[in-house]
């Protein structure tokens, strides 16, 4: 509105007129009375200067339209003095007066004018600081909202950052964690698989060893069923013995076939079923065993019928020797032919017990034997006694475990094995399970332990020796070298090889009346449990091992011992045993398995020792003595002679006996 008031041209105000009229009114009447009287005529200036002063005093404050009016009036009335009247009427303006008018006027807008420029400048001088004032805040604030958004944005960021590093932790995390399951999972696979993979290895293998095992089974049902029928065979019921007429074998005919109908009616039934199961084995070797029983109880029966007819002929004889006691006297003087055995034997009448002798010594051995037990009597019923149960228990660990340790280990571990045996007997100390251990500690103690370590010298042979042939001699060599020494131990040895292999002897336990089968079957060396007896191949087994023992021990002696003396049991008792053996009567399946056993073991030391009549004696088994072991021989028990008859086929060609698997060189001692 200033700008404007003060850029506009300058105009007349619409009550220009109006003021004009109203002067013009005012002044007419002032000048009639004026006219009359001449002095008045002097105020009228003051009248005019004070209406001017008013006109300008008022000026400033004519914003509407009756302040506009009022210096008209006021301008008018003080034009009334300057305008005179022209000669028609009217009024002329005072050219004085129009021109103070005129100045006033412009003088008041002139100062109006300035005015406004003044208020406007200083309203513009307000505005500019008042738009500097603003302009500063803006900027300020403006920077503060810059430094306030700078600062969101910054933290913005961090947040972001930091929630995608969180993220990306939990991403790596979880990654790490998803790589850890698939290792874990493929490794619980892998061993699934490998699991699956063994387990399927194992159903086939088990499945391959059951198809191997009933094939097995079913060849070992098919060879019992043809040992039986072979056996069978050997029973005629029609059979008469010329000297005992008596004798019914039809009984055991009737039995036998029995048997047959039996295992064949078991090889039918498991034919139809597919592979037979042990049970149906173990049933089946029953009735061979059955079988077996039943023609050794026929062959016992027959041999106890010519045994009573042979002590009626000896009665019957013994009558009639009254009248001939001289040719009897010159009968009893001759050697019979039976015990020359480089000469030529008689095909019969070979021996079927012992001789006398031979029986005293038995009997002497077994007698100390029961002599050593009594005399450890207070040890051996020690269950109330723990100290004496303790020193048992000590010195029995002390004299079997070290033979348990001999093995086909070097020469100066065996003789270890042999100082520590010897130190024990001898009455020094030595260390067993980490304590020291001596036979002084009980006054029994020594007894105890010569019984328990001849004892654990034949369970070697009859276990060790008959599973490993061939650590039969380094066994049989400290044993050697200890028999050398403690003699009494050698004899203890004796007599428990001779109760387990009565063969070794040789003696052929007889049936006496009385004795039960169980009893006899356990005299004659097979073991019966629970009224059942063992197989007749680990019967063989355990025979051959003990021979085995028994003819390395013979030939060996302890190369660190006494060599001026002689063996304590040397090869002239393995000469006496040979010859014995061929004096009496052949055993089925036994005798040929013991000869091959003890002639493969000790045959080149006899051959060495007694050269020309070994190969008599070689030649009179081959000749005479084996045709009677094949004819007592069945079909099934071939096995052992046919070994046998290879053996003395290849020596007497060769002219030489092999040495036996497993000897001990010269070399052995020096490892």
């Amino acid at each position: 509105d200033i700008l404007a008031g003060c850029m506009s041209p300058l105009l007349l105000s619409p009550y220009s007129g109006w003021v004009l009229d109203k002067v013009v009114g005012q002044s007419a009447q002032e000048i009639e009375p004026s006219g009359s009287s001449t002095p008045k005529e002097s105020p009228a200036p003051t009248n005019q200067s004070s209406s001017l002063e008013k006109i300008t005093a008022a000026s400033p404050q004519g914003s509407s339209p009756l302040s506009s009016t009022e210096p008209s009036e006021a301008k008018g009335n003080d034009d009334l003095n300057l305008l005179e009247m022209d000669q028609e009427g009217f009024p002329a303006l005072l050219p004085s007066k129009a021109t103070e008018v005129e100045g006033c006027i412009r003088m008041y807008e002139e100062i109006h004018r300035l005015k406004g420029k003044e208020g406007l400048r200083q309203r513009q001088e307000q505005q500019e600081q008042m738009v500097r004032a603003v302009f500063d805040l803006a900027n300020e604030q403006l920077k503060r909202f810059d430094e306030l958004k700078e600062l969101k944005q910054h933290q913005e960021f961090q947040d972001l950052q930091e929630v995608m590093e969180k993220s990306s932790r939990e991403a790596q995390g979880q990654q790490e964690k998803l790589k850890e399951e698939h290792r874990h999972r493929a490794k619980v696979l892998n061993l699934k698989l490998r699991e699956a993979e063994q387990q399927r290895q194992r159903q086939e293998e088990l499945e391959r060893l059951r198809k191997e095992e009933g094939q097995e089974r079913l060849r070992r049902l098919y060879s019992i069923q043809e040992e039986v029928l072979q056996l069978n065979q050997q029973i005629d019921p029609n059979y008469r013995h010329k000297d005992l007429p008596k004798v019914d074998l039809s009984a055991y005919s009737n039995r036998g076939n029995q048997i047959c109908r039996l295992v064949s009616g078991l090889i039918r039934t498991t034919s139809e079923r597919g592979f037979p199961t042990q049970g149906d084995v173990a049933n089946t070797e029953q009735a061979l065993q059955e079988m077996r029983g039943l023609i050794s109880s026929m062959q016992q029966e027959i041999a106890a019928a010519v045994e009573e007819k042979r002590r009626r002929d000896e009665e019957e004889e013994r009558q009639k020797q009254k009248e001939l006691l001289k040719k009897e006297q010159m009968k009893a003087q001759t050697p019979a032919p039976a015990q020359q055995s480089g000469g030529k034997q008689q095909k019969e009448g070979l021996q079927v017990k012992a001789e006398e002798s031979t029986m005293r010594w038995y009997q002497q051995l077994q007698d100390a034997a029961e002599q050593c037990v009594a005399s450890f009597s207070e040890i051996s019923n020690c269950k109330d006694n723990n100290e004496v149960k303790k020193i048992k228990t000590e010195l029995q660990k002390a004299a079997t475990i070290p033979v348990s340790q001999i093995s086909r280990i070097a020469g100066s571990q065996l003789r270890e094995i042999f100082d520590k045996i010897n130190n024990l007997l001898s009455g020094k100390s030595v260390q067993s399970g980490g304590r020291s251990v001596s036979v002084t500690q009980h006054p029994q103690a020594l007894d105890f332990v010569y019984y328990k370590l001849a004892e654990k010298f034949v369970n070697q042979g009859e276990e060790e020796v008959a599973s490993h042939r061939d650590s039969a001699f380094p066994i049989a060599v400290v044993a050697s070298g200890i028999w050398e020494l403690h003699p009494r131990v050698g004899d203890l040895f004796l007599a428990h090889l001779h109760k387990r292999c009565p063969y070794s002897v040789p003696f052929y336990p007889a049936l006496k009346a009385g004795t039960s089968m169980e009893e006899y079957q356990r005299m004659l060396g097979y073991q019966v449990k629970d009224s059942k007896m063992e197989q007749q191949d680990r019967f063989l087994k355990r025979m051959s091992g003990m021979i085995r023992l028994y003819a390395a021990i013979i030939q060996l002696r302890w190369p660190y011992g006494n060599k001026q003396g002689t063996h304590p049991h040397g090869l002239n008792h393995g000469w006496r045993w040979l010859a014995q053996m061929l004096n009496m009567e052949p055993l089925a399946d036994v005798t040929a398995t013991l000869l091959f056993d003890f002639l493969e073991v000790c045959g080149n030391a006899l051959m060495k020792q007694y050269q020309v009549q070994f190969w008599k004696m070689m030649l009179l088994i081959r000749e005479d003595y084996f045709p009677r072991i094949e004819a007592i021989t069945s079909s099934g028990q071939m096995g052992s002679l046919m070994r046998f008859k290879q053996f003395l086929e290849e020596c007497l060609q060769q002219k030489e006996i092999p040495l036996p698997k497993g000897a001990l060189h010269p070399s052995f001692w020096r490892s």
